[in-house]
């Protein structure tokens, strides 16, 4: 799947959700699929054109002093349904904490500490997030997306888990190679 599609997924999806102004969608993209996917802002909005252009979404205009709203078609979720069931693509990782690490003879042991520290750091964040996000949903009236939703967060605190799991073993390693100089 190309980028450009990936992208119109990721519109119709969250159009799939409820009816959004472009405002609201880009909001969306940011708040709730940022936690697990990144979008360019500069695309979401011709993505969102050419998708109205063929068809998968339509502008609505709920009153004269409203914003309109874009809503997925029907076509846009047979669209959508097919283009969710295709294989995903995983984009490279790019993670500067390893890229460091890897190179952490160079940077030396405290340096790598320091890494290791702010890994821990921002893991601990993201749980707190997540636990948030969870709270969230689960106080919201329950819909049919809401198991869905609570996969993503389940897998968010894994990896966030898991993370502070390899800080602790990583660190107990550094501890040996300090001890081994």
């Amino acid at each position: 799947m190309t980028l450009k599609q990936q992208t119109d997924v990721a519109v119709l999806g969250a159009l799939s959700v409820e009816p959004m102004t472009g405002y609201a969608l880009r909001k969306a993209i940011r708040d709730v699929l940022g936690h697990f996917w990144s979008e360019s802002f500069g695309q979401i909005y011709p993505a969102l054109a050419q998708l109205r252009a063929d068809g998968l979404v339509e502008r609505t205009h709920e009153d004269a002093d409203s914003k309109s709203k874009f809503t997925i078609t029907p076509r846009g979720l047979a669209h959508l349904r097919t283009r969710l069931a295709e294989p995903a693509q995983s984009a490279r990782q790019r993670n500067g904490t390893l890229l460091r690490l890897f190179f952490g003879r160079q940077l030396g042991v405290e340096g790598c500490r320091r890494l290791l520290e702010d890994a821990r750091s921002q893991a601990v964040q993201q749980l707190e997030q997540f636990d948030a996000i969870r709270r969230e949903i689960e106080a919201e009236q329950p819909s049919a997306d809401h198991p869905f939703f609570l996969l993503t967060v389940s897998a968010g605190e894994h990896a966030a888990r898991s993370t502070a799991m390899w800080v602790e073993e990583s660190m107990r390693a550094l501890d040996r190679i300090e001890s081994a100089s």
